[in-house]
């Protein structure tokens, strides 16, 4: 290991002391327990297993066979999760051929951001991964089961699954992808019709047939946005069969890779190798996690969902913690949108498995920790097979296929990771480098103050945001209205930044996973709402964004800055955050919400 990151893990070992000891000994203690059909009352487990077929019920009550829970994400709404619709027959009769039993638990919530991106139900995606982690313990709260299979991939889904998950951290549990869609429409292509759009140089038409061709089928989108980024994290931190990733949905590696799943939740279970998910992802798992992302310039979405997920294991991390971790960790990838390959082509270079060996090589990642697949992280630098019997082989990825794509730790395409901390009088906020080019790393220039994304979008098509500006766009944090998405703004930004202004945007709301060239300090917190100094920010205030010293400035005069009178969210606006389109509902999530630093998270 290198010794700063051993440094880093040591310091969030120790912080976290108490709170990580609380939360083994609920595990343990959980663990010790009775099986479920033995504990409960009768009535309780007739009801239970009712459903099953006779031979189930007399292996799972008589003879004492496991029953793997399975937790699924399954919509047709999702390209990336249509395909799980299948998996549960897949499942049930790999568990049957080994003497188990499984059983659909639940299923959870999951919302596609593509669908939403820009409109009000972006309003309920962050919101959408706690509901998630508690439909995941409403699943599990039948408490019948010896091990849980988690079938999801996407943003919030993945997060909420494993937030959920770590609270039943007793139980043996394994993450089960369904792969990524063939390569249409190149992402670069994409993005040059969404920006003529936005200048009004095709039509409705063109843009719809180019959306099309680029998401045209089932799998997870093709760019490393948070859906292929959770995939990464899940490989990082040995929750799925290693490589399992990026395989796509109808190959019959896929089935082979799933059938595998339910073999190693069972290999789990009691007994000399017993690993529950609650031990399994520890402070280690966690920095690999982390180192991860880092070095393949990941979503910044994760630097609020792991905060969350390592507090669900008694975890304390922060931003601190991420910025640390960049300074030693290289960036080894570029998939757009930090460069021009899909993850597709990501895989065909070596995938997961390569970045796993290479940062295993430089002492960046943790090597001897737990895995559903066995003890040490080395496993998951290899690629899968699938043999003709259906098993599943490894072997070692070797070089990089594509040296425009993945590089090794000694030869980065930069010695320091895709993600950074900014700080000064306007708050915290974080800031994705990786595809913002060297010379826009620091952009000062007149502020131009929104408080919404359809004010920023009415000023751009009236030509009024032609010339350097900082665009701060306020009031979009958890509080305010869930800290939607705002990636409909990178177009609008983005023909402005061609057009030779110098261009930024500071926010208390999020980007995308996807976010790209224009620099972007988002996650603003405190936020504006909760009295933070964005709402100090006036038009023409001059401010500066600078990705290289770590800071985000207003530079206004020190005493104006402290008499200044925060703005405020207009009633209009607070009642149109509250209503319609089910946003009442979340009405308590609002309120409860923690800083984005703090997870955002409603359940504390």
């Amino acid at each position: 290991m290198k010794p700063a990151i051993q440094a880093i893990t040591d310091r969030i070992r120790e912080r976290s002391a108490d709170t990580r000891a609380a939360y083994l000994q609920r595990v343990d203690r959980l663990a010790r327990r009775p099986r479920g059909a033995e504990r409960m009352g009768c009535a309780n487990v007739a009801h239970a297993f009712a459903a099953l077929p006779g031979d189930a019920k007399l292996r799972v009550v008589a003879e004492r066979a496991p029953n793997v829970a399975i937790v699924t994400a399954y919509n047709d709404m999702l390209s990336a999760h249509q395909p799980f619709e299948g998996f549960p027959a897949v499942i049930r009769d790999e568990a049957r051929r080994h003497g188990a039993s499984a059983q659909v638990a639940g299923g959870v919530p999951a919302m596609c951001d593509g669908v939403t991106q820009g409109l009000p139900g972006m309003e309920l995606s962050l919101f959408s991964r706690d509901t998630i982690a508690m439909g995941t313990a409403i699943a599990l709260s039948h408490d019948v089961f010896d091990g849980a299979l988690m079938l999801g991939i996407c943003d919030k889904i993945v997060p909420g699954l494993l937030i959920g998950a770590l609270h039943f951290g007793h139980l043996p549990t394994v993450f089960v992808p369904a792969g990524p869609m063939s390569t249409g429409l190149a992402n670069e292509d994409k993005a040059k019709v969404r920006e003529q759009y936005a200048q009004g140089l095709v039509g409705r038409d063109a843009l719809l047939a180019a959306e099309s061709a680029a998401y045209h089928g089932p799998g997870t989108c093709t760019f490393y946005g948070t859906a292929n980024s959770n995939q990464m994290l899940m490989e990082a931190m040995g929750l799925h069969v290693p490589g399992a990733a990026f395989v796509h949905p109808h190959e019959g590696l896929r089935e082979a890779l799933t059938r595998e799943a339910v073999r190693r939740v069972l290999a789990l279970g009691p007994g000399a190798d017993f690993m529950p998910i609650g031990r399994l992802v520890d402070e280690r798992a966690i920095v690999n996690a982390m180192a991860a992302l880092l070095a393949t310039g990941g979503s910044t979405n994760h630097l609020i969902h792991w905060v969350a997920v390592a507090r669900s294991a008694g975890i304390t991390i922060d931003w601190s913690d991420f910025a640390a971790l960049s300074a030693e960790v290289p960036l080894l990838a570029r998939v757009y949108p930090n460069g021009a390959a899909d993850v597709n082509q990501f895989q065909a270079a070596g995938g997961p498995g390569y970045v796993i060996g290479e940062l295993l090589r430089a002492g960046c990642l943790h090597p001897d920790v737990a895995t559903i697949a066995g003890p040490g992280l080395e496993r998951y630098a290899t690629r899968p097979a699938a043999t003709e019997a259906g098993a599943v082989t490894w072997t070692p990825v070797g070089a990089s296929g594509d040296a425009a794509i993945l590089r090794p730790a000694d030869a980065p395409f930069s010695p320091t990771g895709g993600l950074k901390l900014l700080q000064g009088n306007l708050g915290r906020a974080v800031i994705k480098v990786s595809a913002v080019p060297a010379d826009r790393h620091v952009v000062e220039a007149p502020a131009r103050v929104f408080d919404d994304q359809e004010s920023l979008q009415t000023a751009f098509k009236a030509g009024e945001l032609d010339r350097d500006l900082v665009a701060v766009v306020r009031f979009q944090g958890p509080h305010a209205n869930g800290m939607p998405e705002l990636h409909k703004l990178t177009p609008p930004l983005a023909v402005l930044q061609g057009k030779g202004y110098r261009v930024a945007l500071v926010t208390d709301g999020r980007m995308s996973g996807a976010s790209g060239k224009v620099p972007a300090a988002i996650h603003v917190s405190p936020e504006a709402l909760a009295g933070g100094p964005l709402a100090k920010v006036r038009d023409g205030d001059l401010l500066r964004v600078d990705a290289d010293a770590g800071t985000l400035q207003a530079l206004v005069d020190p005493a104006e800055w402290a008499a200044r009178t925060p703005a405020t969210i207009t009633p209009d606006q607070a009642a149109a955050n509250g209503h319609n389109l089910g946003r009442e509902l979340f009405a308590g999530m609002r309120r409860n919400a923690r800083s984005a630093e703090e997870g955002a998270v409603t359940w504390l």
